[in-house]
């Protein structure tokens, strides 16, 4: 019998921690294979977060590091500059990559390092028992907004993508979601293009992921893809911020 789909090699045997429904098991096959087709996996480093990806290094068969909060990208970039011949790669989350990590995030991406950063953006702090993110939609119910975020005391949502493309640094900022098989193809195409672009040297590429957390939503996973697509992604547009190599700065959907 031909096989027509299998896990990855980058992918361990380890059975996954995340939530019923969690589509981190989704993104990590993606990744997985990104590593895999570019036959990187004895060159990969990976950056695990603290937050829900915390143990990231039970489930990919390259090295990993853990490492601490929000600053998964100044880690990247030592590791980099000390060994540029490795294929560096951070996997976080929102509140570690846009809230205490944001300031690595941004000085990494305007300085081009040759890192590829997978970003997941639930909307949520996921780990911690779902308190208001950055990324948290306006009048999101959460649990440090019973009542929905306000604007006007908690500020509006930060997306990455528009911020950082708006830097000379970068190589390629992309959003990106798996709420359907459609987009989870496009979501594999991005995610292997950030790593090329690091294969090539071309220097410091951002996918992020729009991503759905049923447990702290309070949704079945099913309804929670459906807000992905019926509130995140309006706010959140998919679509490629910028990609050098293309000449294009910005070109969303």
């Amino acid at each position: 019998m031909a096989i027509v789909f299998q896990k990855p090699k980058s992918l361990t045997d380890a059975v996954l921690h995340y939530c019923p429904g969690c589509p981190h098991g989704i993104i990590h096959r993606l990744v997985a294979e990104a590593i895999d087709e570019l036959g990187i996996e004895g060159r990969a480093i990976g950056v695990a977060p603290v937050g829900c990806a915390v143990m990231a290094y039970d489930y990919f068969t390259c090295d990993m590091i853990e490492a601490a909060h929000g600053r998964a990208p100044a880690t990247a970039t030592g590791i980099k500059r000390s060994r540029p011949d490795n294929i560096v790669f951070t996997y976080q989350g929102d509140g570690d990559l846009a809230s205490i990590g944001m300031a690595e995030t941004v000085h990494a991406a305007a300085r081009n390092e040759n890192i590829t950063i997978v970003f997941v953006n639930n909307a949520i702090y996921g780990m911690t028992g779902g308190q208001m993110a950055p990324t948290s939609l306006p009048g999101q119910v959460t649990q440090t907004s019973p009542y929905g975020r306000d604007v006007k005391q908690c500020g509006w949502p930060i997306r990455v993508c528009e911020l950082l493309s708006t830097l000379e640094g970068p190589e390629y900022i992309a959003r990106v979601a798996v709420n359907n098989v459609k987009n989870v193809k496009a979501a594999g195409k991005a995610i292997k293009k950030a790593f090329q672009n690091q294969v090539e040297g071309r220097g410091f590429s951002l996918v992020e992921v729009a991503s759905a957390c049923p447990t702290n939503w309070g949704m079945t996973p099913q309804k929670a893809l459906e807000w992905v697509e019926s509130d995140m992604i309006p706010y959140y547009p998919l679509g490629v911020y910028k990609d050098r190599s293309a000449g294009k700065e910005a070109e969303t959907k």
